[in-house]
């Protein structure tokens, strides 16, 4: 798990390409799987990409020198992005393209909002139920001697042909190349990224009296132009809350202390 500096580095990551990961969805996240198995195979490689005492321009070179010709800009981008950070151990830049190849991947799936992703998590889940209840499709899975394809076209059957291209991808790369550990807890790493996308599409909303239908109807509108997307409400009453209401979608918190969209918000339900 990573701590510290390397923890910071990936959420900075994340935050600045946003917007190319929704673009690229699961094309991009192939394409930077694909650069991992790179970084993941050459060690002098991870280790100057990683140096503290290699510049960011220096490093930057390096990733335009490797991928430059391989990759869309879109997947350059990303790479360039991660290589430019400050990294605490090796292993952490490798954990890191992983985590935001996985993010590209929902992103996908997060087209179609909150059910999109929802159905990409009861894929990956109900995927892991099948391989926990089979100790013969544990060793088949894991079995180092049968060839990386075989495991992949196993996984695929399991998943079902209805599966999701993202639901796809992200089994089969937690089989060919769970990076050590179980594919099971490969596919539950990615689940907790498509549910850390999910929280995105929530309002936990906390209110201090109960809102009538009109009411919910006129909050759900001033999310939407708040937020920019439909987002599915979780409401809970608390005669304590400050200011009457508080709103929380992933880590943006909207209450007293962002009195301007409060306001905007109290106004929309009121009417």
């Amino acid at each position: 798990m990573m701590t510290g500096a390397s923890r910071d580095s990936l959420t900075a990551s994340l935050e600045a390409v946003g917007p190319v990961l929704d673009e690229g969805g699961v094309a991009l996240a192939r394409e930077l799987f694909g650069a991992l198995d790179v970084v993941d195979e050459h060690g002098a490689l991870r280790r100057a990409l990683t140096d503290p005492a290699w510049t960011t321009d220096r490093r930057h070179g390096l990733v335009d020198s490797l991928f430059g010709a391989r990759v869309t800009p879109g997947a350059l981008q990303v790479l360039k992005d991660l290589a430019g950070r400050r990294w605490s151990a090796e292993r952490d830049l490798g954990d890191a393209l992983e985590t935001v190849a996985a993010h590209a991947a929902a992103a996908e799936a997060g087209r179609g909002g909150h059910a999109g992703l929802a159905a990409l998590s009861g894929e990956l889940l109900a995927f892991n139920r099948t391989v926990e209840d089979s100790h013969e499709v544990q060793r088949a899975l894991t079995d180092q001697h049968a060839p990386v394809e075989a495991r992949a076209a196993l996984a695929r059957r399991l998943l079902g042909e209805s599966a999701s291209p993202a639901g796809q991808l992200l089994v089969e790369r937690a089989v060919a190349a769970p990076r050590g550990v179980k594919p099971a807890a490969a596919v539950r790493q990615a689940a907790d990224v498509v549910a850390e996308r999910q929280r995105q599409w929530i309002a936990e909303v906390t209110v201090a009296r109960p809102l009538g239908a009109e009411q919910q109807e006129r909050l759900a509108l001033g999310l939407r132009r708040a937020f920019d997307r439909d987002l599915v409400m979780d409401v809970t009453v608390d005669p304590h809350v400050v200011g009457g209401i508080r709103v929380q979608v992933g880590d943006d918190v909207v209450d007293g202390s962002m009195a301007s969209r409060l306001n905007d918000l109290q106004r929309r339900m009121a009417g």
